[in-house]
């Protein structure tokens, strides 16, 4: 399998090499190549307990957080590399997980050359992928250097479960190297045993723990820095990801009786969403230009790691991935702040979150269906009020996964090192 996965992968370079560096170019800040190749900039040395803990993208991350909050708590000692493989995912590392690690860098390509000139200089006792980003060749190498690998965090969405089912001979041999397989829910569970996975165990879903990172916000602080005009509703529309869904959300604002702060998932889509709105007859402000709501009905919240307090001052949240078949996104953060959420039908990725939350939210399957609801839910501060007990309440029985994943890493950081 090893020499088959390669010999694809030679044979495809010209095609995923290309579409790495058109990605790449797209986004605001460039990535390292040098790191994408395994030429880390250090060689550590062996003889200390030492984890590699992988997060692709921002949210990715983000569920990361309160995993290596609780390691840090429970075992300073444990030295941290984390890597990412988006320059999105790198700054939110950056201002987000400061302290929480004591490497930050960016994944090599799953290329055995790059991936083992990787693993050689960080040395890991232990390797932890967050959710499932299975990479055959950098599995291999943490295998080569002894180090205990696992999956942290653990899931295989409706999506992708048939794909992965129709390659079963590739994920056995793949999952032949992770050591223990940690997830959030015994549907994943049932997923992963399915495809050949080892040491499978039910832990939860650390987006529980990372949602309630964000609570202590004070909302009265986030109305005078956004400038929120007084007796108007506020309606925080988060992680829209594509056209389609800044359509419906443009037709769902307008002529409402309230303000928005509106935070594209993706940072470039920005000026596109600014225009748009203003295509739309809404006056627009940019968070990165200084702007606030003082003098705007939308307010483009387009910079990093503000979302989660901003939640604080919401009426109701708008949250896409799931109106455009995307699969959703991250319905957690408004719901830990006790704020209905609308969102689309197109939830798969987040299936189990979103059937658990279904007395705190409502699905909107067209543009004037989400314009329906969200006045709907403007008018009744009664329904409101009973749908932010609901979100909190779940919110608070899910929490602490982190903690069972963080002692999981931790006993088999703790084995004696190898070589």
């Amino acid at each position: 399998m090893f020499l088959l996965y390669n010999l694809l992968l030679t044979l495809t370079a010209p095609l995923w090499g290309t579409w790495m560096i058109l990605r790449a170019r797209r986004r605001r800040e460039p990535v390292d190549w040098s790191e994408r190749v395994g030429a880390f900039p250090f060689s550590l040395p062996r003889g200390k307990p030492r984890l590699w803990l992988h997060a692709v993208s921002v949210g990715e991350v983000m569920a990361a957080l309160p995993i290596l909050r609780a390691v840090r708590e429970q075992d300073r000692g444990l030295e941290i590399v984390l890597s990412v493989t988006t320059s999105s995912g790198h700054q939110t590392a950056r201002e987000r997980a400061e302290g929480l690690y004591d490497r930050l860098v960016y994944f090599p390509i799953d290329v055995p050359r790059f991936t083992l000139n990787a693993m050689v200089r960080v040395k890991p006792t232990v390797v932890a992928v967050m959710e499932t980003e299975l990479w055959f060749n950098f599995l291999w190498a943490a295998k080569a250097v002894g180090a205990t690998t696992m999956i942290v965090n653990g899931r295989i969405s409706d999506r992708s479960f048939p794909r992965a089912q129709r390659v079963a001979f590739f994920y056995r041999r793949l999952l032949a190297m992770v050591d223990r397989c940690l997830v959030q829910t015994p549907t994943d569970a049932e997923r992963i045993q399915a495809l050949g996975g080892r040491g499978v165990e039910v832990l939860g879903n650390t987006k529980f723990d990372e949602a309630l990172q964000g609570t202590g916000a004070d909302p009265d602080h986030w109305r005078r820095e956004l400038g929120v005009r007084d007796g108007l509703p506020v309606v925080v529309v988060g992680s829209t990801r594509s056209e389609l869904e800044e359509t419906w959300a443009v037709a769902a604002l307008r002529g409402l009786q309230a303000q928005a702060v509106w935070a594209p998932r993706h940072l470039e889509r920005a000026e596109a969403v600014g225009e748009m709105a203003q295509a739309a007859g809404l006056r627009v402000a940019r968070r990165s230009e200084g702007g606030t709501l003082a003098g705007a009905d939308v307010l483009v919240l387009d910079t990093y790691g503000e979302l989660a307090q901003v939640y604080s001052i919401a009426d109701v949240a708008i949250i896409g991935g799931g109106f455009d078949r995307l699969g959703g996104q991250n319905i957690l953060q408004p719901l830990a702040h006790g704020t209905p959420v609308v969102h689309g039908p197109h939830m798969e990725n987040f299936r189990d979150v979103a059937k658990a939350a279904t007395e705190a939210t409502v699905v909107a399957s067209s543009p004037e269906e989400l314009g329906s609801l969200v006045r709907g839910l403007l008018d009744d501060p009664a329904r409101r009020g009973a749908m932010g007990l609901a979100a909190r309440e779940l919110v608070a029985q899910s929490a602490g996964a982190s903690s069972r994943y963080a002692a999981a890493i931790l006993h088999a950081a703790a084995r004696p090192e190898s070589g």
